[in-house]
């Protein structure tokens, strides 16, 4: 087995389209394709994407009660590629809904906190976190975490990983990632910024305060940092310089839901099944975002469609 993807906080997603969306008012769904439901979380969504692009994968992280199990039976069939370690818990797993307005262009996301998770269930899933590290090449540990889990863990999970030589890619909020960076720094970073444009306890306003948290990361020891810049833009940060990928085509924001799995998992997908070669990897997963948004599902598209994507932005050295 190739990749590990973690999980911690996996959701039952529901994808509900609404046009002309208003709070405080009634809306009625007119049809069954306006509606639908996935497993989800950061890793769940990685794992299928590779799956989609060919490459195996094996899904951890810690599931709960019915949604749980739903998840899970979800899970199992969507391709055989994808090989599911969960630890069962007895609280409920999350769901997380998107209200997609495809007319005003926006996105509107409520996701649940998770169960309450013990030390003995996060001592079990390190066990199990352990053995499954001398299967695989890379990790891929994305997403938040439930309640109860230390937000130290993140920094321990890549620990394990770098301590076997297992490369690791790493996409979560301020918090977690802080914590993973400065005392275990993963090899590819790429930092959740949509909720807040904090990186490494810092607020970021201005273009050049990007630029400086991305070769900062790198400083901490990271091959690769990425850094979502005003939504369509990114700035890519290696040890060699900083680049800015700027879109040349326009963009469906509607439609940017599972755009930043997409990226992480086409960077895999470039480092396993072409070259390690930074930069490249960086452009080759900003092309599967954009190829993302051009559908209504987070679906991941496939190699044709993403190579097409080439020529819809530009990569100019600012450092």
């Amino acid at each position: 087995m190739e990749v590990l993807t973690v999980t911690l906080n996996p959701a039952l997603d529901r994808e509900i389209y609404i046009d002309n969306f208003e709070i405080n008012k009634l809306h009625r769904l007119r049809s069954l394709e306006r509606t639908r439901m996935s497993p989800g979380g950061k890793g769940i969504n990685v794992s299928i994407a590779l799956a989609k692009l060919g490459i195996p994968s094996i899904a951890m992280g810690i599931l709960g009660g019915y949604v749980g199990r739903v998840v899970l039976e979800e899970l199992r069939k969507i391709d055989k590629r994808i090989t599911t370690n969960f630890v069962h818990i007895d609280g409920e797993t999350r769901e997380n809904i998107a209200i997609i307005d495809e007319v005003n262009d926006t996105i509107t996301e409520i996701n649940g906190p998770g169960p309450v998770v013990s030390k003995e269930d996060v001592d079990h899933f390190l066990r199990r976190y352990r053995m499954s590290l001398s299967r695989a090449n890379c990790v891929v540990i994305s997403g938040s975490i439930p309640i109860g889990v230390d937000e130290g863990i993140y920094a321990q999970l890549s620990g394990m990983a770098k301590e076997r030589n297992v490369c690791v890619f790493m996409e979560a909020t301020n918090a977690l990632l802080t914590k993973a960076i400065k005392q275990n720094c993963p090899d590819v970073v790429k930092p959740d910024l949509r909720g807040e444009q904090v990186v490494l306890d810092q607020k970021l306003e201005e273009f050049e305060d990007y630029v400086e948290a991305a070769e900062e990361i790198i400083n901490y020891g990271a091959k690769l940092a990425v850094l979502s810049y005003k939504i369509k833009n990114d700035i890519v940060a290696t040890k060699e310089g900083v680049w800015l990928i700027s879109m040349t085509v326009p963009l469906e924001e509607s439609h940017l839901l599972g755009s930043g799995d997409a990226y992480v998992a086409g960077m895999v997908y470039h480092a396993l099944r072409k070259k390690w070669d930074l930069l490249e990897m960086a452009k080759f997963g900003f092309s599967a975002a954009v190829a993302v948004t051009r559908r209504k599902s987070k679906e991941m598209p496939s190699i044709e469609d993403i190579e097409a994507e080439r020529n819809s932005f530009t990569v100019e050295r600012v450092k």
